[in-house]
């Protein structure tokens, strides 16, 4: 099986929304239970840990419905895409030129979440979007 065949098959991208679900939902379990001390070993504010604990668990149903259809739609992946971007840049800027300072390890959980959704992002576009919808429809 070529590469691009494993790209566009059903079953590779009900795989990444699985992936993205899991891992979206032990970050949100971890921003959610751990806040405090989050906050002390990470240096992020406990309200956008718990913020975006909560935003994150809609992007976990999401992904899970999509990840449940038979043929995921092209409007929900689009919203999972355009979401986890979104999560990508909100990364970056706190990274770079947020009103925080992390501390070290805080930016390496930024840095690290930021190259894994991006990750994500991108099989979801191309397995997805650019590539998968010809094959998902034939399945």
């Amino acid at each position: 099986m070529s590469m691009l065949s494993l790209l566009s098959s059903p079953s590779f991208l009900r795989r990444v929304l699985w992936a993205d679900a899991i891992t979206g939902l032990g970050c949100a379990a971890l921003h959610l239970a751990f806040t405090d001390a989050l906050v002390q070993w990470l240096g992020l504010p406990s309200a956008l840990l718990i913020e975006s604990g909560l935003v994150v668990l809609l992007f976990v149903l999401l992904a899970g419905a999509l990840a449940l259809q038979r043929t995921p739609s092209r409007a929900g992946l689009m919203l999972l895409v355009a979401g986890n971007l979104a999560w990508v840049a909100g990364c970056v800027w706190l990274l770079v030129a947020g009103p925080i300072h992390p501390t070290p390890l805080g930016q390496a959980w930024l840095a690290v979440q930021a190259v894994t959704v991006l990750l994500l992002a991108e099989l979801q576009w191309w397995s997805g979007l650019r590539r998968g919808q010809g094959a998902m429809a034939a399945a």
